[in-house]
Order: C-alpha cells, then structure tokens, then sequence
C-alpha cells in the first residue's frame, strides 16, 4: 500500500510538470487492433525502418491496453514476440517509467511511457526500449531485432 502511495504521489508530481502537448511522434488512433498467437504474443507483421522507433522516448511502441484486465500484460506480448538481430532468446526488464506526457486515456489526463531493458547471449550492451500502454499505434518490430520463430 506504500508503495501504491508513493508511485501516485510521484505521478500526480510529474503531471505537474507535464506539456499541454504531446511530443509523441507515432500514435495513430485508426492502428489496427492487436492480434494474438496461440503463444499469447502478438502477431507483428512490419519492421521498423525508423532508427528511432521504440529506442526515443518520442518514438515509443504505442501497445494500447484498454481491451485486457492487466496494463502491462500487452508489454509482455509484444517483448515476447521479439528475438535478437540473429534470432536470439530475449530476457527483459522493466527498468523505470518515465516521461509524462498528456493523454486523454487516463483519468488524470497524463500517461507514462515504460522502460524495458533487452539482453540475449553474445550482446555488448542492452537495448533499452520505450513501450507506451495509453496511446494506439502500429505496432512493429524496431530496428536491430527480429520475430521470434
């Protein structure tokens, strides 16, 4: 309970500081609903050719969650689906949420966006990724990885 307390008290402190416009760069309300394999991950379809997709804090993976019980659950399908550049398993972890940003989708009226970090064997250094759970978007995979077979 503490903790739930802390976490609001540290939202409704950085909603103050949040800009009455929105940075993000790709959401798109009219995105195709998320579809599911029979492994419970998302069937992507598209490659990123954008650098900056999903590694920028302006360019996030916008997973819109409203059709589940369980925010991050969608997180969860999307990083699943994923592998290395060669095909390697992907271990992940949620490393922080930051930078606010308004959102009519959440009752105060401000969003965060989610910090994975991705590792697999024969990496040098992790892949941070930014996954926003508010906003729609089409959702692909970023540059440098790969779908999972």
């Amino acid at each position: 309970m503490k903790n739930t307390l802390v976490i609001f008290i540290l939202f409704i402190t950085l909603s103050g500081c949040t800009s009455t416009k929105s940075t993000l760069q790709n959401t798109d309300d009219n995105a195709p609903d998320l579809q599911l394999t029979q492994k419970n991950t998302f069937i992507i379809t598209e490659y990123s050719t954008d650098k900056k997709y999903g590694y920028n804090k302006d360019y996030p993976i916008n997973i819109f969650f409203n059709n589940t019980n369980n925010e991050t659950i969608n997180q969860e399908r999307f990083i699943n689906a994923l592998a290395g550049p060669k095909g390697e398993k992907i271990t992940f972890n949620k490393l922080e949420s930051c930078c606010p940003f308004p959102t009519k989708r959440s009752d105060m009226g401000a969003g965060l966006l989610d910090v994975f970090e991705l590792k697999w064997d024969g990496q040098k250094t992790p892949v941070l990724l930014y996954l926003n759970i508010y906003e729609k978007g089409v959702v692909k995979v970023p540059v440098g990885l790969t779908l999972k077979k």
